[in-house]
C-alpha cells in the first residue's frame, strides 16, 4: 500500500502510515485516536469490525465502509423493518447508520456475484453509566429467537419466562411484544430493569 502510494500520490505518501494487523484486534496502542473511519471491508467480517472499531474507538465520529448490499440494509434497518436485527440495534447504540448509495457491480474487476452499498455512519452521545455488555446481551438473547415473544426469548438470559416478564413489564415493555419491535432505548430499559433485584 504504501509503495502505491508512493507511485500515484508521492506528494500525499509521506502522510501515510501502514499499520499490517488484524482489524477485530487493532486498538489504540497501535493507531492512536482517529476521528474517522473510511474503508473497504472484506464482507464476511464487515458488521463484527466497524462493533469492534466503535467499541475500542471512541475517538471515531464518523464513519463510511462499503459493504454487501444485504449488509447495509440491515445496518441501517430500523425497528419494524424486516431486515432489523442484532447489527441494526447494537450500531444504533453508537449512533446512526444510513445507506447512501449503491455500488454497481461494473466498477468491479471481476465483476462480483453480489451487489455492494455504502453506509454511513455518524456517532451519537455517550451512555455513561449505562452497562454495554448487559444491554448487548440483553440483544443477543431477544434475537436469537426472534420469532418468539420476548416473554420467551428472554427466558435463558432472565433466568425463567416468569422473571423474563417481570423484568418486561419493569421496563415498560408488553411481554408479548417481540424483539424487532424495540430501539436500542428499549432494550437499554430491560438490560437495566434485569440488573435490578426481583421483588
Amino acid at each position: 500500500m504504501a509503495e502505491t502510494a508512493r507511485s500515484h500520490a508521492p506528494e500525499a505518501a509521506p502522510r501515510l502510515t501502514v499499520v499490517a494487523g488484524d482489524a477485530l484486534r487493532i486498538g489504540p496502542a497501535d493507531v492512536g485516536a482517529p476521528d474517522a473511519l473510511v474503508a473497504n471491508l472484506p464482507y464476511n467480517v464487515a458488521v463484527p469490525v466497524v462493533l469492534h472499531l466503535l467499541a475500542e474507538f471512541p475517538s471515531l465520529r464518523r464513519v463510511l465502509v462499503m459493504v454487501q448490499t444485504e449488509v447495509a440494509e440491515r445496518m441501517a434497518a430500523g425497528p419494524g423493518s424486516r431486515v432489523y436485527g442484532v447489527p441494526s440495534v447494537k450500531l444504533a447504540w453508537y449512533g446512526r447508520a444510513k445507506k447512501v448509495a449503491a455500488v454497481p457491480r461494473a466498477v468491479f474487476w471481476p465483476v462480483p456475484n453480489v451487489d455492494s452499498s455504502l453506509v454511513a455512519f455518524d456517532r451519537g452521545a455517550d451512555r455513561p453509566g449505562v452497562d454495554r455488555d448487559a444491554v448487548f446481551a440483553a440483544i443477543d438473547a431477544a434475537f436469537a429467537q426472534r420469532r418468539k415473544t420476548l416473554r420467551s426469548a428472554l427466558a435463558s438470559w432472565a433466568g425463567s419466562a416468569e422473571r423474563a416478564g417481570e423484568i418486561l413489564t419493569a421496563a415498560g415493555i408488553d411481554p408479548r411484544t417481540r424483539g424487532e419491535q424495540l430501539d436500542i432505548d428499549a432494550f437499554i430499559a430491560i438490560a437495566e430493569a434485569g440488573a435490578a433485584p426481583a421483588a
